[in-house]
């Protein structure tokens, strides 16, 4: 994992000069490189999300952040790199809660990409623990027609929570769709066929 982390940001093997560059052995090898690398080259958006994702997995929350708001700087309208950095936001917060920059990330991500489910999700966590129910049903809405069914359901009542909450009524049920007991067939038989079948 280290190895390939590596080569996605400095290229591939080939490339490498193995006289200055080693292949790493562990994550924290390749972190080193990383930075080595990054610090040569700095204007690689794809370079310090790897490296904000290694911090990420060795615990180090501050230094993730840090490493993804280069990313979110090097990458303004990559709707995953800022849902990324505002997530990593939130990850270095000791209540783990979403900060006015980490808000204007997720909106910023939204407005490139109004489809990204994980910063429409994590925009409504935000509100919510802002108070701001009314604001994150209305935030989350929007995710009933991209999920699948099964997650319909429990985001439903989610929402409906949160309108509650807001002093609003629960979403109107969705209509039943019409089942396969309501179709109507109609067949015709040729007149040979007819007169031997009842």
């Amino acid at each position: 994992v280290s190895t390939l982390l590596l080569y996605q940001i400095v290229g591939t093997p080939q490339a490498l000069n193995t006289a200055a560059i080693k292949a790493p052995e562990t994550l924290g090898d390749a972190i080193v490189q990383l930075e080595t690398e990054l610090q040569r080259n700095p204007n690689q958006a794809e370079g310090w999300r790897l490296l904000a994702q290694a911090y990420q997995r060795e615990e180090q929350s501050i230094k993730s952040r840090d490493a993804y708001a280069k990313a979110a700087n090097l990458a303004p309208k990559d709707a995953g790199i800022l849902t990324e950095a505002a997530q990593s936001r939130a990850l270095a917060d000791d209540k783990r809660l979403f900060d006015a920059q980490a808000v204007a990330l997720l909106q910023r991500a939204l407005a490139a990409d109004p489809a990204q489910q994980r910063a429409r999700w994590f925009l409504g966590i935000a509100q919510r623990q802002a108070g701001d129910n009314a604001a994150a049903a209305e935030s989350w809405e929007p995710l009933l027609t991209q999920v699948e069914a099964t997650t319909t359901t429990s985001l439903r009542k989610e929402i409906d929570a949160e309108r509650g909450d807001a002093g609003l009524p629960p979403q109107p049920t969705p209509a039943v769709q019409a089942s396969a007991e309501a179709l109507v067939v109609n067949v015709s038989l040729v007149p040979e066929l007819a007169a031997r079948v009842r």
